[in-house]
């Protein structure tokens, strides 16, 4: 789109603003170019102009968030953003349907295409470095922060963060992956240690991380709160020095998240670059006497700082200005992409009759009932809660797509008069719109499995009046249907689907668009049945204490809970099918308004370990409509010397087929779709013997199968 036109907001338009304005297209937004010499030298002699005392002042931020200036080497401060949802921090912005609900897109293509929106996005607001994406694993429904991280498992996490920051980058934006590692709850979460074998965090914790550095080359890391194995994620010399800066050769800028550091000395000795949102630790108190007696090389800050100038430099942030006046702040454009981004995430869960499509033009009236119908709920709370300009609530989406030939209902809960419960009773069709909110699925505190007080009471109520009940989810994850599943014909998650969420849900309700989400995380029956349950928490009876020093310099010490990781590698499906078990909802489901057929599998019998092994098949649209399907590619090594999970994703594509059309899909695995992490060996293996490679459309539905010797 084109960008508001200057003359309309400077009826002035003089010759000086004329030149400026020029000057400011002339500089316009780059993405990074590669290190080089030049900037290698010019990052040195900015250094070598800093007193120590300088250079301490620059690993911490200033003014909540910003990088701290230093005029006397010509740096100016850079800003940053939360991101995720939205470029949240400063003010009103475009809410995408990000996090777990760009996981039920399984589009790549799609988090290329979020993450420039989200980069334009961030330079109409002058920003450097946005606070994003989330990544980590949705190990347990409860976790406050899975809605704005992806999915259960590490190779769809990969898949979809890589282009997504690519596209953040590409827009002259730092990217920030978080949260840097094992993040995997939000209780308790400044003092919770989750300790794991190393094989589990290779395979399942580290992946995503890991892509994001050696494929995505992202900019810049930020450290989680808890700790890791018993020592906090910004002072963790295994994460930080060891995985992310020696073996994955990242290159960029290691952030604290927000108040996550503990220990000054500690936190620079091992490979934090930057304290956010202020040096409460990384500071001269405390780093200078460091220096003096030698607990801290100076080498070592400069070698902080170099990461800092680096980046900077790579951008061209200290010539130019972040600012570009081609990005609109209100962007009518990335509308599109958030509408996108809804309609290719809900899912379709359950449609018996089949209840939907609805038809337009025999609905003459339906009541649109529960707390999540109005006003709209974009995201869930926290620091990635964007607030959007114009958000569309389920409410207004219906309505504005039935017009005025139909009749609307509305109450947020149970109707408090007999004449209210006659329009239910007599609408066409129910909406009941329940699930979470800002308040109760937040950062910071984890959710409840089941829905929030008097919700399942709503539904029935609603059941019980009408039998046409769709009941639409607001959800990072599963809940607990139990109480009503069985008594409503469709259920619909729509996880926080952005600004125009309430739009998708009226198109996908009324056939105007095929349900093409498919489920990002399995849905447990019950709390106690999900894998992670024994594990969740932590024993009391294993707390530790940890001694440390506080920002005033005397002692301090907090009392550690342990999360022992038990579950190991067997996080959602991979628990359910290799326990031969089933979940309310697998992995990768999700009903559609036509029908698929998978076919034509070819796999090589035979191939050399560690050589690409290329899979073909084909998919096609055997219904009415069109459609799009998720083909899912699943690994089997019953050959292993080790356990290891009855199956993992290794590759998926999403196909959109018009009615009758066939799609050609080719699938190629690498060496690490093979191989699993040896501790003892300290690298990634393959056992020799048979594979069986499994194609289909969930992780309990693959038609197709194919045995592959590695020799």
């Amino acid at each position: 789109m084109k960008p508001l036109r200057l003359r309309s907001l400077f009826p002035a338009f003089s010759p000086i603003f004329a030149v400026l304005l020029a000057g400011s297209l002339a500089t316009a937004a780059q993405a990074p170019i590669p290190d080089s010499p030049a900037i290698e030298a010019q990052a040195r002699a900015m250094i070598s102009k800093l007193t120590l005392e300088q250079k301490i002042e620059l690993l911490g931020g200033i003014d909540k968030m910003f990088t701290r200036p230093m005029p006397s080497i010509g740096l100016p401060r850079f800003k940053m953003s939360d991101a995720s949802l939205g470029v949240r921090t400063w003010g009103p912005t475009t809410a995408y349907a990000g996090g777990v609900a760009l996981a039920a897109t399984w589009d790549t293509a799609f988090a290329r295409k979020l993450g420039e929106s989200l980069g334009r996005d961030a330079r109409a607001r002058n920003v450097n470095f946005l606070l994003g994406p989330g990544v980590n694993i949705a190990r347990s429904p409860l976790s406050g922060r899975n809605f704005e991280y992806l999915s259960e498992d590490p190779f769809l996490n990969a898949s979809l963060a890589v282009p997504f920051i690519e596209g953040v980058e590409s827009e002259g934006v730092a990217a920030t992956v978080k949260h840097f590692a094992l993040n995997d709850q939000e209780f308790n979460r400044h003092n919770a240690s989750a300790d794991v074998d190393e094989r589990t965090m290779r395979e399942i914790y580290l992946p995503t991380f890991e892509a994001a550095v050696t494929k995505a080359h992202v900019d810049a890391v930020m450290d989680s709160y808890n700790l890791v194995n018993g020592v906090h994620s910004t002072q963790n010399n295994f994460l930080n020095l060891k995985v992310l800066k020696g073996e994955w050769g990242f290159q960029g800028v290691l952030m604290s998240d927000w108040d996550a550091t503990y220990d000054g000395v500690a936190a620079v000795n091992n490979g934090l670059d930057l304290e956010m949102p202020s040096p409460r630790f990384m500071n001269a108190k405390n780093i200078v006497p460091a220096v003096q007696n030698g607990q801290v090389n100076e080498a070592t800050i400069d070698e902080h700082l170099l990461r800092l100038f680096r980046t900077e430099l790579r951008y061209g942030w200290t010539d130019r200005p972040q600012f570009d006046p081609a990005d609109s702040t209100y962007s009518v454009a990335d509308r599109a992409v958030a509408l996108e981004g809804a309609l290719e995430s809900i899912v379709l869960l359950k449609n018996e009759g089949p209840l939907l499509p609805l038809d337009p033009a025999k609905i003459k009236s339906v009541a649109i009932i529960g707390p999540d119908a109005y006003p709209a709920v974009t995201g869930g709370g926290g620091s990635s809660e964007a607030h959007a300009f114009e958000p569309v609530s389920i409410l207004t989406g219906i309505a504005n797509l039935l017009g005025p030939g139909a009749d609307v209902f509305y109450s947020p809960g149970i109707p408090d008069s007999p004449d209210q419960m006659k329009a239910i009773a007599n609408a066409d069709v129910v909406v009941v719109s329940v699930g979470f909110d800002p308040k109760t699925e937040r950062e910071g505190a984890d959710r409840t499995f089941t829905l929030p007080p008097g919700q399942d009471a709503l539904i029935e109520a609603a059941a019980a009046a009408n039998p046409r009940v769709i009941v639409t989810l607001t959800a990072g994850g599963g809940v607990d249907t139990s109480r009503w599943l069985d008594k409503v014909p469709v259920l619909i998650h729509t996880w926080y689907p952005g600004q125009e969420g309430g739009t998708a849900v009226a198109q996908i309700l009324f056939g105007q668009h095929d349900p093409e989400g498919r489920l990002p995380v399995s849905f447990d029956r019950s709390w106690d049945q999900s894998p992670s349950y024994r594990w969740y928490h932590g024993d009391p009876n294993d707390n530790t204490t940890l001694n440390t020093v506080g920002e005033d310099g005397k002692p301090k010490d907090y009392t550690i809970e342990h999360i022992k990781y038990g579950d190991k590698l067997m996080v959602g499906y991979r628990y359910w099918t290799t326990a031969g078990k089933h979940p309310l909802f697998p992995f990768g489901f999700g009903l559609s308004y036509t029908t698929f057929k998978f076919s034509n599998l070819k796999v090589p019998p035979k191939a050399k370990s560690g050589s690409t092994v290329d899979v073909t098949f084909d998919v096609t649209n055997t219904g009415n409509v069109a459609g799009a399907e998720v083909a899912q590619l699943y690994v089997s090594d019953p050959s292993a010397e080790v356990d290891r999970p009855e199956r993992e994703l290794k590759g998926f594509a999403k196909v959109r087929l018009d009615p009758g059309a066939t799609g050609h899909v080719t699938i190629s695995l690498d060496a690490r779709s093979f191989s699993y992490w040896d501790e003892p060996a300290q690298r990634w293996i393959i056992d020799p013997g048979k594979f069986v490679i499994r194609v289909g459309d969930s992780s309990e539905n693959t038609p197709l199968d194919a045995n592959l010797d590695l020799h």
